[in-house]
């Protein structure tokens, strides 16, 4: 792997995966245009993925521990009879929210190969028209009147809207953070309650994922470049950070309808550049060789 490429994928990954524009998608397309594919680019998505859930669990550690907590005390709850489901905190509501959305996409796995084929097949004017749903959705949700509800006021229809648009989400192209973001947006949660809940709810979706796939990357005979795996992991570790605090930011201020803009612009362009390899049998990595 050269160390050049994999920081530039890294920050890619640490940016896309949090700003609501699809990472997978973007890796997809860089992928293609760098000519980067087959094991190699399958190992490296892995690795950046757990860089960027690192930069979850170090910015959101307050509620995150705190739903832990609250995961340990609901189980002797239970057992000892004091168990309300009207009476739980923000904290234990969300985390059996963020199970219950989890639940949904447990069975669509089943289906993986379906959504993730997609990514380096060597056309991506799928990831285009991906691109463009994410726009939509972006800009629908923008719309919305601000919401009222917070973590403790979430219902169960809530977390299975959510659920849903995660599931959608596993196509390169369409955004996790943004489609669970929006349909957070769509059930009436309050902006920073949605962009919470949608980032925590990656954690589960992300590992077993990544857990999965780096099971059967390391079983293979590839050979690793582990330092260029470690740089890959640290630098999408730092910037998914960054990204997590720059999108908190944009919410506060109103302005997450930008990221419609961008995912259209790109959409279009990837459609664009797709038909164009079609059309002419190149590819967009031959025409920068030359």
């Amino acid at each position: 792997m050269d160390y050049i490429n994999v920081i530039i994928q890294a920050i890619v990954q640490g940016l896309t995966e949090f700003l609501p524009v699809s990472s997978s998608g973007h890796l997809s397309v860089l992928q293609h245009i760098t000519g980067i594919d087959g094991e190699s680019a399958l190992i490296l998505s892995i690795v950046l993925h757990l860089g960027t859930l690192a930069a979850v669990f170090v910015a959101f550690r307050k509620t995150i521990f705190g739903m832990i907590k609250e995961f340990f005390l609901t189980i002797g709850d239970v057992f000892t009879g004091k168990f309300s489901w009207r009476g739980m905190n923000g904290n234990r509501r969300m985390m059996f929210m963020v199970i219950i959305a989890t639940a949904i996409l447990v069975p669509v796995y089943l289906f993986e190969e379906f959504f993730t084929g997609r990514q380096g097949d060597g056309d991506i004017v799928f990831e285009g028209a991906a691109f463009l749903f994410t726009a939509l959705l972006l800009f629908l949700s923008d719309k919305c009147s601000r919401g009222e509800k917070y973590g403790e006021d979430m219902k169960v229809k809530d977390a299975f809207t959510v659920g849903l648009f995660q599931c959608i989400a596993l196509f390169p192209g369409v955004s996790r953070s943004g489609s669970t973001t929006a349909a957070g947006l769509f059930c009436g949660l309050e902006k920073q309650t949605a962009v919470t809940f949608a980032f925590i709810l990656g954690i589960p979706a992300i590992l077993g994922g990544s857990v999965l796939e780096l099971g059967d990357a390391l079983s293979s005979d590839m050979q690793l470049d582990w330092v260029a795996l470690g740089i890959g992991f640290v630098v999408s570790a730092v910037v998914g950070f960054l990204a997590i605090k720059l999108v908190s930011w944009l919410i506060k201020k109103d302005r997450f309808k930008i990221f419609g803009v961008y995912t259209l612009i790109l959409g279009v362009a990837c459609v664009a550049a797709g038909m164009w390899e079609h059309l002419t049998g190149n590819s967009i990595f031959s025409l920068l060789q030359q």
